[in-house]
């Protein structure tokens, strides 16, 4: 499992899964498109962005931020998603995807919280946790 949505009374709470903190980065954009749209995004431009963050919940929070900038301004979603983290506060993403114009938007993201975010190693494998304001 990539990714689950839990229970939140009025925003969106959902917990990414991977085997390698990078892959726990990358199941967080595609739960947090996932809640924009559930059409298969097809992989027509790529972009690449370099974020920064002082711990890994600010790196996660900074990281979910540009996409939410990739959607808003650049009218752009990700199909696929990898990154590099060095030292657990320097990323590197490459991003497939397509415009946004092409597909039915089904939620809006107002903005990222750091409510009851974290990012930690448990039992071997990564698991993250964001609240999406909506």
């Amino acid at each position: 499992m990539k990714f689950k949505f839990l229970p939140h009374t009025a925003d969106v709470k959902f917990q990414a899964y991977g085997k390698t903190l990078e892959e726990v980065f990358e199941n967080s954009v595609l739960a947090l498109i996932n809640r924009i749209c559930s059409d298969k995004i097809e992989s027509r431009e790529k972009i690449k962005f370099k974020v920064k963050g002082r711990d890994l919940e600010a790196l996660m929070y900074n990281f979910l931020e540009e996409f939410l900038y990739l959607v808003d301004a650049k009218q752009f979603l990700a199909s696929e998603v990898k990154v590099k983290i060095k030292n657990k506060k320097e990323l590197e993403a490459e991003i497939l995807g397509d415009s946004s114009e092409e597909y039915a938007l089904e939620m809006h993201i107002k903005a990222i919280t750091y409510n009851e975010m974290f990012v930690k190693e448990i039992s071997g494998k990564w698991v993250a946790q964001v609240v999406l304001d909506v």
